[in-house]
């Protein structure tokens, strides 16, 4: 198997318990609630001091990134948030617990900015669009993965050795991952792919200047933090939901949650990154399109949330909305990829993390806060509208901004303006 492809496979696994760490806690909210002692708001704050932890922290991990190996980078990440992870498991209070989400949000920030660098470093345009599934398809699987395990354990054994269990495993797989992770290939990246020279490496002021001009790269955040509000509030609060609105059992709820919302996505990933590859070669700025379309046909079916449906209707819903969001999301880091030069790029997925979940730490605070006075169903349906809104974004850069700003990738110098 090509160097650029085992690193693909390695981040798949990385980045699926990335995203089980982190999720884990959403489908163990009742005995952890009962535990502790805390509240619904009270676990929307440790929501959302994770996720703020996380947005801080990206800009300044994008930076490491593009500066430092970011194979060692991915490894110190990856061995720091298994360990807070273990922790996690050991804590007995709501401060401990507060504690442990803001470490976790801190560790796991270093992630996908060297993750996606790293990828962008190994794939050319022919297989970039591939390479982001797979890396996305590990996430997403964590996503399941996490959920449900931690669900089904904390009903046989209580809510914390699931968290021993997840964290164990990542530091298990950090053992494997210095003789799989290189920074630069060792041959020819893409037939496809420009040959990049060495450029000086990048500061904060000399990153954030360049993409300051990268308009497209502006929607891309605007709808990243509309969309990061609507994502975590489901990632959160759905085990909930059914929990509380169909009567069903901790593990039950934990595991429907995650399936519900994510095994579309799987699918939907799998044609979105073959969608993105193909397209592109017929209009270079296709990738923005297929982000922009994922987001206005998923948006309808959640205001169907707002009827207050039976559980069948919630499945189609969620099927349906979760099918099309997905295929958009193989685009993102190709959108930075193909208009950001590679010194900048890790900065940009940064900046991207940072937006989006310190978004989405708002969304979970505020469901915690709303829910109680209008109920999970319209905060859940209200969210079309977000996701619409996120679309019409990515749609309008497609129109405005997308050409010229590939153009003044493709003419970087070697020696970027001071």
């Amino acid at each position: 198997m090509p160097l650029r492809w085992k690193i693909a496979v390695f981040l798949f696994f990385a980045a699926g318990l990335n995203y089980a760490d982190r999720v884990a806690l959403s489908s163990v909210i009742p005995p952890l609630r009962q535990d502790l002692g805390i509240t619904d708001a009270q676990i929307g704050l440790a929501g959302m001091i994770f996720l703020w932890s996380y947005a801080v922290m990206s800009p300044f991990a994008g930076l490491m990134a593009d500066r430092f190996s970011r194979s060692r980078i991915v490894m110190l990440s990856l061995i720091g948030w298994s360990a807070v992870t273990v922790m996690t498991g050991f804590i007995e209070s709501f401060a401990f617990l507060l504690l442990a989400r803001l470490l976790l949000g801190i560790t796991e920030s270093f992630y996908l900015p060297a993750a996606g660098a790293l990828l962008a470093d190994h794939h050319g345009p022919k297989s970039m669009g591939r390479a982001v599934s797979v890396h996305m398809l590990g996430l997403n699987i964590g996503l399941v993965v996490g959920g449900a395990v931690a669900g089904l354990i904390a009903e046989r054994y209580g809510w914390r050795p699931g968290f021993w269990l997840l964290g164990g495993l990542g530091l298990l797989l950090a053992l494997i991952g210095r003789s799989v992770l290189k920074d630069r290939p060792e041959g020819p990246v893409d037939v496809s792919a420009p040959v990049t020279p060495e450029v000086p490496k990048a500061t904060l002021r000399v990153a954030w200047g360049y993409l300051l001009k990268v308009r497209s790269f502006h929607c891309l955040l605007m709808s990243s933090m509309a969309a990061g509000v609507a994502v975590w509030i489901f990632l959160s609060w759905l085990p909930l939901f059914l929990s509380e609105t169909y009567g069903m059992s901790l593990g039950a709820s934990g595991a429907t949650a995650v399936l519900l919302y994510q095994a579309p996505v799987f699918v939907g990933i799998a044609i979105g990154g073959w969608l993105s590859d193909w397209w592109v070669r017929r209009d270079p700025r296709a990738r923005v399109l297929v982000k922009g379309l994922s987001f206005v046909v998923g948006a309808p079916f959640l205001a169907l949330f707002l009827g207050t449906p039976g559980f069948p209707v919630v499945v189609a819903i969620m099927v349906g909305s979760s099918l099309f969001r997905a295929m958009g999301t193989p685009s993102e880091h190709p959108i930075i990829s193909e208009t950001v030069p590679p010194p900048y790029r890790a900065a940009a997925i940064g900046i991207l993390n940072l937006v989006g979940t310190g978004a989405g730490g708002v969304g979970v605070l505020m469901a915690g806060l709303l829910k109680g006075k209008f109920g999970l169903h319209l905060i859940f349906g209200a969210c079309s509208v977000i996701y619409f809104l996120a679309g019409i974004l990515m749609l309008l850069a497609y129109r405005r901004w997308m050409a010229q700003d590939l153009e003044r990738a493709r003419n970087f110098s070697t020696a970027p303006a001071q």
